[in-house]
C-alpha cells in the first residue's frame, strides 16, 4: 500500500529532525580529535556523497548550469562560509561539553530567523512574533546576567544557521545542488589544511573506529538534508514547524541525561523563557494559517 505525500513526507521530515537530535552523541565519540579536523573531513566526504548522488540522480546538467551562474556562485559561496561556522562551532560546543547550549542555540534559531525576515526583507511580524522574540531576548538577557557570561555558542548556531537559511532563501537552486557547490567550494580549503595536517603522519594513528566515524561524517551530513528537504516538499507549514523542536530537544535531553551536562535552576529559568517564546510562536503561526485566505 502505498502511502499518501503528506505522510511521506512527515516520515521523511521526522527522520531528518531524528537524525539531528543524535548529531551530539556522534560527534561526543569524536571529541578527541581537533574540531577543524572534524570539519575538514566533514567537508570532504560530504561532497564526495552528494557528488555521487548528483551522478545517481541524473542532476549533472542542473549543477553545472548552477555553477556556470555567476549570481548562483557567489551566493552559495555566502553561505558555505555560513554553513561552515556553524558546522565548526557545533562540533567545538559537542567536544567541549557546551551540548546544553548548542541546544540553546537551536531552540532559538526559528526565533532568529523571524527576526532577520524583519530586518532584512521587512517582513511583518504579528504580535505573537513581537512577543516571543521579546520573551526570548528576556530569557537571553537573564542568562547573561546569572550566569555572568553571553551564551555565544548558542547565539553564533542561530545567528550562523539563521543568516544562512536567509541566504539560500534567495538563491533559485535545489538543496542537493546547493550543498554540492557549498561542498565544492569549500573543498580546496579542506584539501589544504587536510594535507598540512597529515603531512607528518602522526596523526594517522587514531583507532580504526575514529577514523570510520569521520569517513562516514559526510554520508551523516548529507542524509538528514536530503531527507528534509525531499519531505518539505510534501508537508505542511504546521507539520514543518511542530518537527523543528525535535532536534533540539533530542539535543537538550542527551546533554542533561546522556553526557551528564550540569543544569542549574538559574538555567532552567532562561530555557523557560525561551519554550515560552516558542510556544507563542507556534501558536501565533497556526492562529496565522487558520485565518489565511484558500
Amino acid at each position: 500500500m502505498s502511502l499518501r505525500p503528506s505522510t511521506l513526507g512527515f516520515i521523511q521530515g521526522l527522520s531528518a529532525y531524528v537524525l539531528w537530535g543524535f548529531f551530539p552523541l556522534y560527534f561526543h565519540l569524536l571529541r578527541e580529535v581537533p574540531a577543524t579536523e572534524v570539519l575538514t573531513h566533514r567537508v570532504v566526504w560530504s561532497f564526495v556523497v552528494v557528488l555521487l548522488a548528483v551522478i545517481l540522480l541524473g542532476r549533472r546538467d542542473r549543477l553545472l548550469a548552477a555553477w556556470r551562474t555567476p549570481a548562483l556562485r557567489n551566493g552559495l559561496m555566502i553561505s558555505s562560509l555560513l554553513i561552515s561556522i556553524n558546522w565548526l562551532v557545533f562540533i567545538w560546543a559537542v567536544a567541549q561539553g557546551r551540548v546544553v547550549e548548542s541546544s540553546l542555540g537551536y531552540f532559538i534559531t526559528p526565533l532568529v530567523s523571524v527576526f532577520l525576515a524583519r530586518v532584512f526583507l521587512k517582513e511583518r511580524l504579528d504580535r505573537w512574533r513581537q512577543l516571543a522574540i521579546l520573551l526570548a531576548a528576556l530569557g537571553m538577557g537573564w542568562l547573561l546576567w546569572r550566569l555572568g557570561y553571553l551564551p555565544w555558542v548558542a547565539l553564533v548556531l542561530a545567528f550562523s544557521f539563521g543568516l544562512y537559511g536567509l541566504a539560500r532563501k534567495q538563491i533559485a537552486v535545489d538543496t542537493l545542488t546547493g550543498l554540492t557547490i557549498e561542498t565544492g567550494l569549500l573543498l580546496p580549503f579542506a584539501m589544504a589544511y587536510g594535507a598540512w595536517l597529515y603531512a607528518d603522519g602522526g596523526v594517522l594513528e587514531r583507532p580504526p573506529l575514529t577514523w570510520g566515524l569521520l569517513l562516514a561524517s559526510g554520508a551523516v551530513t548529507a542524509l538528514p538534508l536530503l531527507l528534509f528537504a525531499a519531505g518539505a516538499r510534501r508537508m505542511s507549514l504546521s507539520a514543518i514547524g511542530f518537527l523543528m523542536y525535535i532536534n533540539p530537544t533530542m539535543q537538550f535531553l542527551t546533554a542533561v541525561f546522556l553526557l551528564d551536562e550540569p543544569f542549574n535552576q538559574d538555567q532552567l529559568i532562561g530555557f523557560l523563557f525561551i519554550w515560552s517564546a516558542l510556544l507563542l510562536f507556534t501558536l501565533g503561526s497556526l492562529r496565522a494559517q487558520r485565518v489565511k485566505p484558500a
